[in-house]
């Protein structure tokens, strides 16, 4: 075939050009998250897990050719556009961007900061309709937090390198503020798509007992199959000085939890909230999660580029597969939209279950 396109295709192309579209048309058919990566994407996909990126704001996979929201990321283009997780994106400025790899869609979907994107989407097998976003540097604030009656509100919006510090200051704060009436602590994970596996751990670690195992993975290869604990080794290094979350208040191993999870809640969301309710450690409450559970390996080619290859699954402590699954909630209720700035009913639920606990 490749000789024949070489002498009879009616355009002339470089053998680079060939071998590198048969490297990512054969990682294409393998699964959505495994991609052959240029010198730009490898570069692009560095930066954004240091919780500093430019584009749109939104996690996205690949659902039968199509290009699928995972979540929108709070505070973002995206989010404040009104993009949803499970909106179907066919279309960017007018063209069709159905059949291009997940790559080719993500450098369509980028551009200039401050330039003006329409995105077409489908949404619930609707007809399509057009959304229209201005691309912005996106600055991730991974960690926010609240007080509602006596119980702490802590939201992740990604696992990010700066996800576990920024916990470990708003459990700092919720404990300075409510003393010894702490009642419990909603963790929120809705529309948290994932990021940094031992950000994850970490999040695990701070409310598990320790060597609590926290996930694991099994693959073909012996490095991939991996078993993770809530144990300073796997999220901060050898030394015991490095554990950050060292100066957290010892009843956060103890106190009453819900952790909120919905469709938008992915990858790393689903380690945390799967391990805490394995463990018994938290009610999971909301609607099911993603069930995105998979490892991608990034394997170095030289010269900046690298291949992206799905090498194992994720499964909880207890042996749930978490990819094609999900996480379902002990509770389940569906978001209902409230406006004026008041909780929203999952939230008011998790307080109930805090407060009788």
């Amino acid at each position: 075939v490749f000789q024949r396109v070489q002498e009879q295709y009616v355009e002339e192309v470089t053998d680079k050009k060939l071998i590198e579209s048969a490297i990512s048309g054969m990682l294409q058919s393998l699964d959505p998250h495994s991609s052959y990566l240029s010198a730009d994407s490898y570069k692009d996909m560095q930066v954004k897990t240091k919780g500093k990126f430019g584009g749109l704001g939104i996690e996205i996979t690949m659902e039968d050719g199509v290009v699928k929201v995972v979540s929108p990321i709070d505070d973002t283009p995206a989010a404040k556009a009104g993009m949803k997780s499970g909106d179907l994106i066919i279309g960017v400025d007018g063209e069709s961007i159905r059949g291009l790899t997940i790559n080719e869609s993500v450098s369509k979907l980028r551009g200039p900061v401050g330039s003006k994107i329409i995105i077409t989407v489908v949404r619930d097998k609707q007809d399509p309709y057009e959304i229209e976003i201005k691309r912005d540097i996106i600055n991730i604030k991974s960690v926010k937090h609240n007080i509602i009656k006596n119980i702490g509100y802590v939201r992740l919006t990604t696992f990010s390198d700066t996800t576990t510090s920024g916990l470990e200051k708003a459990i700092t704060e919720i404990k300075k503020n409510i003393g010894n009436k702490f009642q419990g602590l909603i963790l929120d994970l809705r529309n948290n798509p994932g990021g940094v596996v031992s950000s994850a751990v970490a999040v695990s670690a701070a409310f598990l007992k320790k060597d609590s195992l926290v996930v694991y993975s099994d693959g073909r290869t012996a490095d991939s199959k991996m078993r993770l604990f809530a144990n300073p080794r796997n999220y901060s290094g050898p030394n015991p000085e490095d554990d950050y979350l060292k100066a957290l208040p010892p009843e956060l191993k103890t106190v009453p939890m819900v952790v909120l999870v919905n469709a938008g809640s992915a990858s790393a969301s689903e380690i945390v909230s799967g391990a805490l309710q394995d463990h018994q450690r938290a009610k999971v409450l909301g609607t099911q999660s993603f069930g995105k559970g998979s490892v991608q390996s990034v394997i170095p080619l030289g010269d900046g580029r690298g291949i992206k290859l799905t090498t194992a699954h994720y499964l909880t402590p207890s042996g749930r597969f978490i990819h094609g699954q999900g996480i379902e909630p002990d509770i389940i209720i569906e978001q209902v939209e409230q406006q004026h700035g008041s909780n929203d009913n999952q939230i008011t639920r998790a307080v109930q279950l805090l407060k009788k606990s």
